[in-house]
């Protein structure tokens, strides 16, 4: 209790001084200590309020059981992560691809990364891991369709010719995209729930390092916690306008890839909920790491797709979101690898080695496309 009364009135207090000094903290960014400063400031703030939405949302988890627990610690996220590409696209300078580059980075981290690194941990310490097939296919099955009409589609139509869309598509693929992912929500929270469940042979003992939560799920209604969760998200919303013009300030002068903008917010929302994953499958529990990954990706297309669409139309922003080649090979790689990962009944180191390979190959081509 005394670390979250601590978190909070950090993270309040943060929102209240970049709220009443904006001018004195943001207006000397061209003195480099100063934007550091600022920046670790920032980026302290945000990731310790994102744990301690994270702590909230498994404190909900065990009091909801599955799969409500992982979906509300996703959408969560995803919020977060359109707070922080609202706020860079409706600032002085735009961004037209941020938010193909937010979600591209999005489905490296987790698919690749996340997916290689706990796969390879959990087999080193469980030898093959289970899970279920019915969850892990039906999350690829809304992932595929959501990823390439987005971010492959645009590249091949005939009316626009730098990777965005028209008004009529733009509204279309939003509707299409809602309501897509809505159908899937409906059969995931309804008669396909067991489908996100762990395999009931191979439950998980309790952990110790889980104690605490279970401690504070134990009875009791959810409001307090569904509280907790509102009064963690709306600071790390509030200071995204602010992280996001250190931010778009740091790339310009240091004269990095476009595409590292996109990279830092995908890391700064994503790590906690990563961090959850990997002690997920070191727990034995791949099913809810298979849910928070998947659900992370699928959740970020279905949701940041149509916000950023959104922006564009009634701002009148152009919205770049057709990958380059490199890229549309590196997401079709991505995607049939996933594929050929969870088609078993049980995972291995070897397929998590596969994907950390590919994860590098991301990295490697940010800086040298």
């Amino acid at each position: 209790m005394p670390i979250l009364i601590l978190r909070l009135a950090t993270a309040w207090a943060s929102v209240a001084a970049f709220q009443f000094l904006a001018d004195p903290l943001l207006g000397q960014l061209d003195m480099p200590l100063v934007a550091v400063a600022v920046f670790a400031w920032l980026l302290a703030v945000i990731m310790w309020t994102a744990f301690g939405v994270v702590h909230e949302a498994e404190v909900l988890a065990h009091r909801l059981g599955e799969p409500y627990g992982t979906l509300i610690l996703t959408l969560a996220i995803v919020i977060i992560e359109v707070a922080l590409i609202s706020a860079v696209m409706l600032g002085a300078k735009g961004a037209p691809t941020l938010g193909r580059d937010t979600m591209f980075a999005v489905l490296m981290i987790v698919l690749n990364g996340v997916v290689g690194l706990g796969l390879l941990l959990g087999g080193m310490k469980h030898f093959a891991q289970r899970y279920n097939l019915k969850g892990a296919s039906s999350y690829l099955a809304i992932i595929i369709p959501l990823a390439v009409i987005p971010l492959i589609l645009p590249n091949f139509t005939t009316s626009v010719s730098d990777g965005s869309l028209t008004r009529f598509q733009a509204i279309s693929f939003s509707i299409f995209t809602l309501l897509l992912y809505g159908a899937f929500l409906v059969l995931q929270t309804g008669r396909h729930a067991e489908f996100y469940r762990e395999p009931s042979s191979d439950a998980p003992p309790a952990q110790e390092e889980d104690a605490e939560i279970e401690e504070a799920a134990a009875g009791g209604p959810i409001a307090m916690p569904l509280l907790l969760l509102l009064l963690n998200i709306l600071p790390i919303v509030l200071l995204a306008k602010s992280l996001a013009k250190v931010l778009d300030f740091g790339i310009a002068r240091l004269g990095a890839p476009t595409a590292l903008g996109g990279i830092l917010i995908a890391m700064i929302v994503f790590t906690p909920e990563c961090i959850t994953a990997l002690r997920a499958i070191t727990a034995n529990q791949l099913q809810r790491a298979i849910n928070l990954c998947l659900g992370a990706a699928a959740s970020t297309l279905g949701l940041t797709v149509p916000a950023i669409l959104l922006i564009g139309l009634l701002t009148g922003q152009n919205v770049v979101l057709g990958l380059s080649a490199t890229n549309m090979i590196l997401l079709a790689m991505t995607l049939v690898l996933s594929t050929l990962t969870f088609t078993g009944t049980r995972t291995t180191m070897l397929e998590g080695a596969v994907h950390l390979g590919v994860f590098f190959v991301f990295l490697v081509l940010v800086f040298s496309p």
